[in-house]
């Protein structure tokens, strides 16, 4: 039997469940009868090297590199090392996050807790059996297909799996499927289908094979590949037709559009998308966020409204119990041992009752008599009270005061209310306690309640959650806090905590039904108390509906389904397993202030890949025009590979590395093909026409052979690739300068060092032709800054950081 991988929670075991024993679970496993779940959605190292090896692209420039190795000088040959060290720095980068992400996933993977031999045991999930006992707590999710052995008040959630919004009560005999989470209560089910035959498993392998997750992104980008690709394909044969007519041999016609070929292919901007996600898991993974889906890096970038759970969240979630008012002529004593009595019939309280029964009077009751339930119902987030039947002691409820009193009238109500609203001004979390003489009743609040006592709680705000807010609102992220608290405790701890403009609180009782007027109302609104599930996923697809990228944060089984509507789903590490399950990101160490860090991050990895974007597309622009043109004109190629290679690398391959990876704090949008578009197109149609200008007027000269025309376009496209990046690299700071200046000097030293020189195939043009070809770059300098904003609206300018 495998040993338990923790500390195991104490828990109550009936009498005659003593699960399966040791030699047991050895046979089931030997048999072939374990829970066999699939491994976490990470790429095997077998499949990063095929997706960074086997691509059209590298075989597209494989086959180029050897046309070269075999008609050309080596010198050409070039732009091979850079296809390895780009395919090298890929499968790196994939590597360092699968292990990243491989060992964060075993920190936050899944527990079960079985019972073995008659003793509880917390065991990884795919350690579990065909027939174990498992116990379920609430918050837990189902692991296996099971039947119910043994429940008290046992209700499980099956929404994300049926559709189905209210939890489903489960008695003895009936089953609870794989997937499903414990909503209320607790129980012992046996395992009846594991392994790939559990409903969860089926329906997770149905959604791996025909769907992958949204990323408008990936998405983007195959789009421009493919369109890309297709182009290529005649112009290449257009350039090749052209070059065998303008040149005495093959090899030199072959070289020529292998140059022109080479510079149209934007294998970089495959490799920095892929390097820049990878570095972004990494990062994430050194502030202990665990990245369950990769294209919720990208949804963070473009998240404007973050919806917050107060408790645990804006609050530390440790409860303590702060004082007990008796109500009318309640005695203190009574009180406390119904308190006591209540949290002994609940094998696994909540939050609240567990902070209760801490309580010393609370304690010293439990002592000295037990009051011994006949009936009790467990605490649910959507009925907001448990309760028990202790006999001729009478029937006792503990919950939120607005649903326990309702509309009740009498002084004694009144009282209660007065009290429970100047508490919640204070910030306080308040629970009521009511007796009536009526029996339990299902989940049915009995008739004939008395109010009884309060129950005043403390929880203190994060000292980091000022900041944190500050952050959001500087980051023009709107914050709305949704709690199941009083709506004024929760605009109290909102305001304490600096959420902007929390007002009294919305109370989620009077919420709208109808999605307009709930749009408009969550809209409007930044605080809900009393919110209860269900709603918490309507105010979601509400905010949603209106055009806004959706964060949601939680911990509890509540926060669920409103989690995984989400655009994305963030998880407390100490949060529910069912929350943990639903969510896309999950925060393993519980803090609140890691929050500005992951969006930060999610905004500089999108509005970075779009940025390197327009420098490699510009640069397919201008390739596809230059061979295009020099196609129909029928004149030789003004390059040779090693031109440019040198001008993709000072331009754009080592500017792009550095632009990838550096900050951008910028709220990402959508649309990202369209802008990346209205920008390069028209930088690499005037990058080309002036090109092809210089190259004509040096080509025209007498004085000028061809390896100095070939000079002079080198120089000029060079020249105009540094304003592309220059335009891109804005505001332009002290790194930033660095940066370009860096690349201005790496050209300088090829062009006037003499071994570079000769390596680069460069030859010194006259004097004068440096003057045209900075009169050109001038001129289309001129003319961008002219139709810069007709093209290219301030909001979709790259270059406005």
């Amino acid at each position: 039997m495998t040993a338990p991988t923790g500390p195991t929670p104490a828990v109550a075991v009936p009498d005659g469940i003593v699960g399966l024993t040791g030699a047991e679970v050895a046979d089931r496993r030997a048999r072939g009868l374990g829970n066999d779940v699939p491994a976490a959605p990470t790429r095997t190292v077998v499949e990063i090297l095929r997706a960074n090896l086997l691509t059209r692209f590298n075989f597209l420039l494989g086959g180029l590199l050897a046309v070269i190795l075999v008609v050309g000088p080596l010198n050409d040959a070039l732009f091979g090392i850079v296809l390895v060290a780009n395919a090298l720095i890929g499968i790196l980068q994939e590597w360092r996050a699968k292990r990243t992400l491989d060992r964060l996933a075993i920190v936050s993977a899944p527990k079960a807790l079985v019972l073995r031999d008659g003793v509880p045991a917390e065991v990884p999930v795919g350690d579990v059996v065909l027939d174990d006992v498992l116990v379920l707590r609430p918050g837990d999710q189902v692991v296996v297909d099971a039947e119910v052995v043994e429940s008290q008040g046992l209700e499980v959630d099956e929404s994300l799996l049926t559709g189905e919004s209210d939890p489903q009560h489960k008695a003895p005999g009936d089953t609870v499927m794989s997937g499903s989470f414990v909503a209320a209560g607790s129980g012992h089910v046996a395992a009846t289908r594991v392994g790939a035959e559990a409903y969860a498993v089926k329906l997770a392998e149905e959604a791996r094979r025909f769907t992958l997750a949204s990323s408008e992104l990936r998405s983007g980008i195959d789009l421009i590949i493919k369109y890309v690709s297709w182009a290529m394909l005649p112009t290449a044969v257009l350039l090749l037709v052209s070059q065998l007519r303008a040149h005495d041999g093959l090899a030199d016609a072959l070289a020529s559009t292998v140059g022109g070929v080479v510079a149209m292919v934007p294998e970089g901007l495959v490799l920095l998308t892929s390097v820049a996600f990878a570095a972004s898991v990494v990062r994430l993974g050194r502030r202990q966020v665990l990245v369950q889906e990769l294209p919720a890096v990208e949804t963070l970038a473009r998240v404007d409204v973050i919806c917050l759970d107060k408790t645990g969240t804006l609050t530390a979630g440790d409860l303590a119990f702060s004082a007990l008012e008796p109500l009318g002529d309640a005695a203190s004593s009574t009180v406390a041992e119904a308190l006591a009595g209540l949290a002994a019939s609940d094998p696994n309280p909540n939050a609240t009752l567990a902070a209760i029964a801490r309580a010393p009077v609370v304690a010293r009751a439990a002592a000295e008599d037990r009051w011994d339930a006949r009936v009790a119902v467990p605490f649910s987030s959507a009925r907001k009270w448990s309760g028990s039947d202790f006999g001729d002691r009478g029937t006792w409820l503990l919950g939120a005061p607005e649903v326990l009193l309702g509309d009740t009238d009498g002084a004694l109500a009144d009282d209660a209310r007065a009290r429970v609203d100047e508490q919640a001004r204070r910030g306080r979390r308040v629970v009521l306690l009511v007796r009536t003489e009526r029996p339990l009743d299902g989940d049915r609040l009995p008739d004939g309640l008395v109010p009884c006592a309060l129950v005043v709680l403390a929880d203190q705000v994060r000292p980091d959650a000022p900041d944190t807010l500050a952050y959001f609102v500087a980051q023009d992220v709107r914050v709305k806090v949704i709690s199941g608290d009083n709506p004024a405790t929760v605009a109290a701890v909102a305001r304490e905590a600096g959420v902007p403009d929390p007002g009294p609180g919305y109370d989620g009782r009077t919420l709208p039904e109808d999605a307009a007027a709930l749009a408009d109302v969550v809209d409007t609104h930044h605080v809900f108390g009393r919110v209860q599930p269900h709603q918490k996923r309507a105010m979601v697809a509400a905010l949603q509906a209106r055009g806004h990228v959706v964060a949601m944060t939680g911990d509890g089984v509540n926060d669920v389904l409103a989690l995984k509507d989400a655009d994305i789903g963030i998880a407390m590490g100490s949060g529910s397993s069912a929350s943990r399950a639903a969510a896309q990101l999950v925060l393993l160490d519980g803090r609140f202030a890691t929050l500005p860090g992951v969006v930060a991050e999610g905004r500089r990895v999108i509005n970075n890949i779009q940025r390197v974007a327009n420098l490699f597309l510009s640069k397919t622009t201008y390739s596809m025009l230059l061979a295009l043109s020099v196609g129909v004109i029928g004149f030789e190629f003004p390059f040779l590979p090693r031109h440019l290679t040198l001008v993709g690398s000072v331009t754009i391959g080592i500017p792009a590395f550095f632009l990838a990876l550096a900050p951008n704090h910028h709220r990402a949008r959508s649309g990202f093909v369209p802008r990346v578009l209205r920008f390069a197109v028209p930088s690499g149609a005037l990058a080309a026409v002036v090109t092809l200008a210089a190259y004509s007027i040096a080509s025209a000269s007498d004085a000028v052979d061809l390896d100095q025309a070939r000079t002079v376009a080198t120089l000029t496209l060079v020249a105009t690739g540094l304003c592309i990046l220059v335009r891109l690299a804005q505001p332009f700071n002290a790194w930033r300068q660095a940066l370009v200046l860096s690349m201005v000097g790496l050209f300088v030293g090829a062009l006037l060092l003499p071994p570079a020189r000769e390596f680069f195939a460069l030859s010194l043009p006259p004097p004068w032709l440096y003057l045209v070809a900075g009169a050109l770059v001038v001129a289309q300098e001129l003319v961008w800054r002219a139709i810069r904003g007709r093209v290219l609206p301030v909001e979709d300018d790259p270059g406005q950081d």
